[in-house]
């Protein structure tokens, strides 16, 4: 009987290897401190007035991934992988550029943290999506946080935003 290698993992093996060594476990969840990082960036408010919306997809991606640095180990399979610091903090300063996404996409936008390599900011919007955005363009990396780490972690080209 033939038995998928992923099939006891929420996510791809490399992806939770990667997550794992990293201090993620099934069921890890930090409310304490995504209700710090929530604060934090309420609070914040732009020198021009920009403020960041705070949303539940956010605080709970924070929860469950908040804090943690993740080194993947693989070669990935179509461009290198990306190390993360999942950190909504990394986005403090970018109120108005996500507020510009969230316009355009029609959501609200909050910070998740940044590939720390590129400096790329990773971004979640209120359906629970996943972007990066860098000096190349605007990406998107899945529909919910499990696909965007595995698009990351496993090196998967991502989409390039088109906003028409």
């Amino acid at each position: 009987m033939h038995t998928d290698r992923t099939s006891t993992t929420r996510f791809p093996v490399p992806v939770d290897a990667a997550l794992r060594a990293a201090g993620w476990q099934p069921g890890r969840w930090d409310i304490k401190q995504a209700e710090i990082w929530a604060d934090t960036l309420r609070d914040h408010t732009s020198p021009a007035g920009h403020r960041h919306s705070v949303f539940p997809a956010a605080v709970e991606a924070w929860a469950e991934f908040g804090g943690l640095h993740i080194h993947p180990t693989g070669p990935g399979r179509q461009i290198a992988p990306a190390t993360l610091h999942i950190d909504p903090l990394h986005g403090l300063h970018m109120a108005r550029t996500l507020g510009d996404l969230g316009r355009a996409l029609d959501t609200q936008v909050s910070p998740l943290g940044a590939e720390t390599d590129t400096e790329s900011l990773l971004a979640i919007d209120a359906e629970g999506r996943v972007y990066a955005l860098d000096h190349t363009g605007d990406w998107y990396l899945g529909p919910h946080i499990d696909q965007a780490l595995a698009t990351l972690i496993d090196g998967i080209t991502p989409t390039r935003l088109t906003v028409a």
